[in-house]
């Protein structure tokens, strides 16, 4: 009886990502296609989240040919003495950069997953939202469209969060490009295809 409860408690308390997706093209592609919209999947704790196109390595799939194999992975943690479920985001592709808020990642390279992220490779544009649970074997996804890109609302926040303790404040009234996020950044493509598939135009 007891370990009923206890189960039924932590089920509860499963921590969860949202994860929102943009595309430009999303409207008349299918991208999205196999991934499980509007409803909260059961992910293992112990088992890496990939996304990608490849069906055999990846958990959630994007139907889309320049998108990496496997594009990238979240790894849960727990840090010692604590309940709390965090995540390390990790770059799997080999042939383009990924973007979280102001960091870039490089081929393997990881970093802790921030609570609110905000996710780009190519014109693919991730935000990702970390709610605190307190089970440790299980979490939970939750994928979401969004219809206009993510960064137009976190953009000007997640700059001015990273960098608040070494660049000046900036006039409201007056134009920064240190702010920019657009996906069209040149320096966070291409991204991975085989060489034997077609590229939509």
């Amino acid at each position: 009886m007891n370990v009923s409860l206890t189960m039924e408690t932590e089920e509860d308390l499963l921590t969860c990502l949202q994860i929102k997706l943009y595309h430009p093209q999303q409207s008349c592609k299918d991208f999205y296609d196999r991934l499980p919209l509007g409803t909260r999947r059961r992910h293992a704790a112990d088992d890496p989240l990939r996304l990608g196109r490849d069906d055999q390595a990846c958990a959630y799939i994007l139907l889309d040919p320049r998108v990496s194999r496997k594009q990238l992975a979240l790894y849960a943690y727990h840090i010692p003495q604590s309940s709390e479920m965090l995540f390390i985001i990790q770059n799997l592709s080999q042939r383009g950069k990924l973007s979280v808020n102001t960091s870039a990642l490089g081929y393997l390279e990881r970093m802790d997953l921030p609570d609110k992220a905000l996710i780009r490779f190519g014109e693919y544009e991730i935000l990702i939202i970390r709610e605190s649970g307190e089970a440790k074997a299980n979490f939970e996804v939750e994928f979401e469209v969004l219809a206009v890109p993510p960064s137009r609302e976190t953009s000007t926040s997640l700059w001015k969060e990273q960098t608040s303790m070494s660049l000046p404040p900036v006039m409201e009234t007056c134009s920064d490009s240190r702010i920019s996020l657009s996906p069209k950044d040149s320096s966070f493509g291409p991204q991975e295809s085989d060489e034997t598939l077609p590229c939509y135009s």
